[in-house]
């Protein structure tokens, strides 16, 4: 239905759920077509009811289109044909359309409404995990696994069969939440899904809109969390896209020089407020309809600077889209998630709009997987002149608040796989190193992220084409290794002192900083409400007799050690049960890590009470009497 004042406050860039007004809504027997295109000399709409014969639409004064046509509904394909003058015009499908083809410019109406959740008891406890486990496997859902023998889009697993593959996996391996990389309609499947056409229609590619929602809902009914990355810096420039959308430049820069971005797509122009408008609800529209539990904003620092590093300006459009989008959304879902990707040095990203910040709730820390990946890259002696690579990100940890991350982007074709790209004279070596290397990163301060194939550790680079390995399984080195990176998933969901109190300077402290010529890293992590445990990583090819100054007297009890042989390691590390003078001999196989904890103290012996004392038929004089020579004898026996 017409809303003048909504869209007005759409145009004026100050509208949250700009997709209620615009689009193809169904009611009164029919539809009602709305679209947003103020420079065009005149718009049609053309459907398969009637052989996409044009049907002129009507203008307002804000320069929207609309018509109404009754008797036609869900499953009418569409497009708005768009005249620039009397005679030229292209074909575009439809921005706020909630199903569109995926390599075609038709849009399809469709029925959003028509799914019944069963969250009900997730959503109602779901926050943003400041104090839990945050443990993400970022999937690409187009090669998570494909179908042997097909070809093209037939290669895909859809949402209903990935409902029944990919849930019970990441159950099983322990991660809290998946991470989806873009689902937003996207033409070209080389762009991963960055380049998109349609902002609030799911992808055709994997099935309709309510099975996505079906896997989101069945996801929550199995505890696990489901966060969406969204592209809000740039869009794909097909031609029934947003491009020259009403003959102008709707959504992109009137500057010729500003209109291309360095992917070959074009860049949203947040100078224009009804871009805002039309991102800002793209946000809330995933939230409100696919009940997303985190949002991940890719490439914010090109919303931050013009050319995505600080040697220029901030990008006020940019700097406000987010600040605006972030305060409103927080406010609007204040259980829900807003993640950004590294945003190029820029200060306060996670702190609150109001206290000066950018508003996220965490981002992805690129120098910690920078630093760290070029570590295990070295031979071993290298390691020992580069020791700080592994301890630099804990002296500005406390800055933002980090997401240790090992995305899709770290493990491409170009870059290759973590595996492929550590150190090791075997392969039995690199595995070691990997599982060492992975526990750094599970018991690092700061929630985690992995791109599927990593638990494998997958041999080759990543490529939309091409899933994990997954005969890997197969052999026994690196289903060990699977198996190593399940058990460490479930340690970290449940040790309360990896997590509850990550963000607090008194979380995590190193207890040997410094032991660079051994490449041994010690250190101890704390929630302040059960034991703590303490970490060793030796990243060397030596083994080593190792003193660990835990600072009391205590029993210990071995959490993970990644040398079990179940885990493909050699049974050498192993500590010994008790502290003496406060150290805990270990003895460290190299390539190995290590997880203790002390056991409780102690509770100390009660001795039994003398019978003249407990005898209920004493009297009160008599009690006291026994009571006194019992001291006496104690105090006899102490001296």
């Amino acid at each position: 239905m017409y809303d003048y004042n909504r869209i007005k406050n759409h145009v004026n860039g100050v509208e949250s759920s700009s997709y209620e007004l615009f689009g193809a809504k169904l009611e009164n027997g029919g539809v009602f077509f709305t679209v947003y295109a103020p420079s065009a000399h005149t718009v049609s709409l053309c459907a398969n009811f009637n052989e996409y014969n044009e049907i002129p639409m009507n203008k307002d004064d804000f320069g929207v289109w609309n018509v109404f046509i009754g008797g036609v509904g869900e499953g009418l394909r569409y497009k708005y044909r768009i005249y620039s003058d009397s005679e030229n015009f292209v074909e575009k499908s439809d921005p706020f359309a909630y199903y569109n083809e995926s390599h075609t410019n038709e849009s399809i109406v469709y029925d959003i409404n028509n799914y019944t959740w069963r969250d009900a008891e997730w959503i109602s406890k779901r926050n943003k995990n400041y104090n839990l486990p945050l443990n993400i496997y970022e999937v690409h859902l187009g090669s998570w696994k494909v179908k042997d023998g097909k070809e093209g889009s037939q290669r895909y697993y859809e949402y209903e069969e990935l409902k029944n593959e990919l849930v019970p996996y990441v159950k099983e391996m322990g991660y809290t939440h998946i991470e989806f990389m873009p689902l937003c309609e996207y033409p070209f499947g080389g762009s991963w899904g960055y380049q998109g056409t349609g902002y609030y229609a799911s992808t055709s590619r994997f099935g309709e809109p309510r099975y996505l929602m079906d896997l989101i809902d069945t996801c929550h009914i199995n505890g696990i969390g489901v966060i969406l990355d969204i592209v809000p810096v740039h869009y794909a420039e097909d031609s029934f896209g947003l491009r020259n959308f009403d003959g102008g430049c709707l959504y992109e820069s009137d500057n010729p020089d500003l209109q291309r971005s360095e992917w070959g797509s074009y860049r949203f122009d947040y100078s224009k407020p009804h871009v805002h408008s039309f991102m800002r609800s793209a946000v809330n529209f995933w939230i409100n309809y696919y009940h997303f539990d985190g949002i991940r904003f890719d490439a914010v620092g090109y919303l931050i600077y013009p050319n995505g590093v600080p040697d220029a300006p901030e990008y006020d459009g940019g700097v406000w889209f987010l600040k605006n989008t972030l305060f409103t959304m927080n406010a609007y879902h204040p259980d829900v998630m807003f993640i950004a990707e590294d945003a190029a040095c820029h200060a306060k990203d996670t702190a609150p709009v109001v206290y000066g910040g950018m508003g996220f709730d965490y981002m992805w820390n690129f120098g910690w997987s920078a630093d760290t990946r070029r570590y295990i890259s070295m031979p071993y002696d290298q390691r020992t002149q580069n020791h700080n690579l592994m301890t630099y990100p804990m002296y500005y940890f406390n800055h933002e608040l980090f997401m240790l991350t090992i995305s899709h982007d770290d493990v491409s074709a170009e870059k290759e796989s973590v595996m492929t790209k550590t150190f090791g004279n075997t392969p039995q070596e690199k595995l070691a190193c990997l599982r060492t290397y992975y526990t750094y990163q599970i018991t690092h301060p700061g929630k985690k992220m992995n791109f599927m194939g990593n638990e494998l550790a997958e041999l080759m680079g990543w490529t939309n084409n091409q899933p994990p390995c997954w005969d890997l399984l197969e052999d026994p080195d690196h289903k060990s290794f699977h198996e190593y990176i399940k058990q460490l998933n479930h340690v970290y969901k449940n040790e309360p002192s990896l997590y509850a109190q990550e963000y607090h300077s008194g979380g995590f402290s190193w207890v040997d900083l410094d032991n660079w010529q051994n490449s041994i890293y010690a250190y101890r992590r704390d929630d302040f409400q059960t034991e703590p445990l303490f970490v060793v990583l030796n990243f060397s090819n030596n083994q080593h007799e190792y003193y660990l100054n835990v600072g009391f007297e205590r029993e210990f009890e071995e959490v993970l050690n990644s040398d079990k042989d179940i885990y493909g390691g050699a049974n050498i590390t192993s500590a010994d049960s008790e502290t003496k003078n406060c150290y805990l001999k270990i003895n460290m196989a190299p390539l190995s890590a290590i997880i203790l904890r002390p056991l409780k103290e102690k509770e100390p012996v009660v001795e039994e009470i003398p019978e003249e004392i407990s005898d209920e038929n004493k009297t009160e004089d008599e009690i006291t009497e026994s009571v006194e020579n019992v001291s006496e004898q104690s105090e006899t026996q102490e001296i």
